[in-house]
């Protein structure tokens, strides 16, 4: 009687004759990979880090450098609620909040104010509000985070900053320019792009407030979710939660405590929701009936400026304008 038994993956073959056991080098068959404890298993892959995906972890690279605290306050916004589902066009509350933000902003300096290190520790106030909103982009299959700027937007209507927004969500990527600025920075290597944020940081307040804005506004509430406690390289970033059913939401300003104190951002917040039932509602009202006023959409020339650089602000000199206007003729209305 002759009997075999063979290992998964031996390197011999084992016999059992007339009680005594044999083995020869080589190997056998194996196993199945179907079947048993040495089941095969299915490789992985890799694949390379995209130009978006990079500037993400520079981004959160310099902001675990920074000592950020969330102030948060409960409001009552279900009036405010009621007038946006009325007005033509619908405005977002990335919009509602940005404005009643840079409103507040603009007689408060310490949500503009930023912090230079070199060549030595100081302040820096910008004169107006850049917000820096993140709008998710599919970049050739993938979806990806690029940064809209918005300037001054405490001068501009909810309907201004609305269709910019539009442009922003909308418009071909290789034809904004914040977006190609950002896919190009994406491309070099990752020492080069480290110095270009260190530098962007810490050497010049008007250039750090261009290129990166005065305070950013982030939120997952259209998804029913909540970020207890976003973190980003400047000073102020909004932050708000979905609004409940009885028209609660909270809202919160995650800031760096070097630069700001606690009192001081509550307070803040308690301002901007005066700023959202006083300047916003009733500009919101004026949506909702054509008779009591409009405000203007913008145009071919606003449109340009937003493809080119930014969305438009009032601090711009007249020779920018004429450039604009007579880019808009040439490329817009064809």
């Amino acid at each position: 009687m002759r009997r075999q038994s063979r290992l998964p993956y031996p390197k011999f073959q084992f016999s059992y004759i007339n009680g005594r056991y044999s083995g020869q080098a080589g190997l056998s068959k194996p196993a199945s990979p179907k079947t048993g404890a040495w089941m095969h298993e299915t490789r992985g892959r890799y694949f390379a880090v995209s130009p978006s995906r990079r500037i993400i972890m520079d981004l959160m690279h310099e902001a675990r450098q920074v000592p950020s605290i969330p102030v948060q306050r409960r409001i009552d916004v279900r009036e405010i609620e009621e007038i946006r589902r009325r007005t033509d066009p619908k405005i977002s509350w990335f919009v509602i909040f940005m404005k009643a933000f840079a409103i507040v902003a603009e007689k408060n300096p310490q949500l503009r104010r930023s912090l230079i290190k070199y060549p030595w520790y100081r302040f820096y106030d910008h004169p107006f509000s850049i917000c820096s909103l993140a709008v998710e982009r599919d970049l050739e299959g993938e979806p990806s985070l690029f940064f809209a700027h918005f300037r001054a937007p405490e001068e501009q209507s909810l309907t201004e900053l609305q269709d910019a927004l539009g442009v922003y969500k909308k418009a071909p990527i290789q034809e904004v320019g914040l977006y190609r600025r950002a896919l190009k920075i994406g491309r070099m290597p990752t020492l080069v792009r480290r110095l270009l944020w260190w530098m962007t940081l810490n050497f010049s307040g008007e250039k750090r407030a261009k290129r990166l804005g005065t305070f950013g506004i982030t939120s997952y509430g259209a998804l029913g979710a909540e970020s207890l406690h976003p973190i980003s390289p400047l000073t102020c970033t909004f932050n708000f939660g979905p609004i409940s059913s009885d028209g609660k939401v909270l809202i919160k300003i995650i800031y760096d405590h070097r630069t700001l104190d606690g009192s001081e951002v509550a307070r803040r917040l308690r301002d901007i929701e005066d700023a959202l039932h006083t300047t916003i509602r009733q500009e919101l009202v004026a949506l909702t009936d054509p008779a009591d006023g409009q405000a203007v959409r913008p145009g071919a020339e606003q449109r340009a400026i937003i493809l080119r650089q930014d969305s438009p602000h009032p601090h711009r000199g007249p020779s920018v304008e004429d450039t604009v206007a007579k880019q808009a003729r040439t490329t817009l209305d064809r």
